[in-house]
């Protein structure tokens, strides 16, 4: 369509400052950028939820920069392109920095993350009209229902496209998910790629003390959603697994990934305490984590 920039990114990508389009050094070093946004707008304001945001970098960056085709002149519509939910709205600095660095809005606007009147408050919500959120999200297990409403209406209307969801591990303690997934396997909503975060980790302590999800995989094949395990941090098991994914898609079944990750990865200080859930670092720890993030 005239006028529409499809990506896999594996093109371009915009740098706003500059006004122009640049090639991406790599997917590799955007991580790293990525990271140190998350430190440094948690930072700024205070507040936030650095560790699950960090946890995450690989899976958002890879979708968003490799594996997901998708219009950076945003529609809410979304006609012709894969769209992504975000469920564990908590986690909003990973996915802020991951649309701005891919062009979806200016990378400078990160500045104003949780502020008065900012369009980046701590949940993503559609009432601040940010490019590239379609969702409130944030009161936790809503968002798979969401997506696989999209994904029946994107199978309604012939079009083509995947819907990606991600779900926090703790979220998977609430009833509205599993009414989900069973509708979905019932639907056979083949089009949907749910992704988990299975850290282990949520705000009062870990998620096998707080409540138990037990055998997580062999409850989501019992409830007929194929099932496949990924290294969570390891961006090369990440990109092999979406990939693995997206070839099951348009057979039957609806798709799940467990995503093995660590809270805080990336920043030593950080890795796997569920404390980091919703702390954000002070100056000190906000300048150790920028070094140990740029290296």
């Amino acid at each position: 369509t005239p006028g529409r920039t499809l990506f896999p990114y594996t093109t371009l990508f915009r740098s706003v400052s500059q006004s122009r389009y640049i090639f991406p050094t790599s997917v590799r070093s955007t991580r790293s950028q990525v990271r140190r946004d998350i430190i440094r707008m948690t930072h700024a304001v205070q507040s936030g939820h650095p560790g699950g945001s960090l946890g995450c970098v690989e899976y958002l960056v890879s979708l968003y920069f490799e594996e997901m085709n998708y219009d950076v002149n945003f529609s809410m519509d979304g006609v012709g392109e894969d769209l992504f939910f975000l469920s564990n709205g908590h986690i909003s600095p990973v996915l802020y920095s991951v649309m701005a660095r891919a062009g979806i809005f200016p990378v400078e606007e990160l500045n104003s993350f949780r502020k008065l009147n900012s369009r980046l408050q701590g949940h993503p919500a559609t009432a601040e009209h940010l490019e590239g959120v379609r969702i409130a999200s944030g009161s936790l297990g809503q968002g798979l229902s969401v997506a696989l409403g999209a994904a029946l209406a994107k199978k309604l209307n012939g079009d083509s496209r995947i819907i990606y969801s991600l779900h926090g591990d703790g979220e998977m303690q609430e009833g509205q998910i599993w009414e989900a997934l069973i509708f979905g396997a019932h639907k056979k909503v083949d089009n949907i790629i749910m992704a988990i975060d299975c850290n282990n980790a949520q705000i009062d302590g870990k998620v096998t003390d707080v409540m138990n999800l037990g055998d997580l995989e062999s409850k989501l094949t019992a409830f007929g959603w194929e099932v496949l395990k990924a290294d969570g941090n390891n961006l090369d098991h990440v990109l092999k697994t979406l990939k693995k994914a997206k070839e099951l898609v348009g057979k039957g079944k609806p798709i799940s990934i467990l995503l093995q990750t660590q809270m805080g990865f990336g920043v030593d200080f950080m890795v796997g305490n569920y404390k980091w859930h919703g702390v954000a670092p002070n100056d000190e720890q906000c300048q150790n984590a920028y070094i140990v993030t740029g290296k």
